[in-house]
């Protein structure tokens, strides 16, 4: 019988510590290397090297594209508008009664 696979807590990391990670590969350090040596993965690690070259955040708002940033705010304002809608529904509705 194969026991079920339990999954490692998800970690998080300072921005302090993916800096240091990126220097080390901006520095000549090997991906492998960097990734075997903290137990990150390679994507990951890829990810903050991008980061850090294309805005030099690592947070995900700041790396967002134009059409990424406007797909959020369009999807806010839909919600909104169902909102609205759905409120003046309900008061047709209870104007309607009277």
């Amino acid at each position: 019988m194969t026991q079920p696979k339990t999954r490692k807590p998800r970690r998080t990391y300072t921005d302090e510590f993916k800096n240091q990670l990126v220097q080390l590969y901006l520095n000549g350090k090997r991906k492998c290397d960097i990734v075997r040596e903290y137990d990150i993965s390679p994507s990951l690690l890829n990810k903050w090297i991008k980061q850090s070259s294309s805005t030099g955040s690592f947070k995900e708002k700041d790396n967002r594209s134009e059409e990424e940033n406007e797909l959020i705010q369009l999807r806010k304002k839909i919600k909104q508008l169902e909102m609205e809608n759905d409120i003046l529904k309900q008061a047709a509705l209870i104007l309607g009664r009277k």
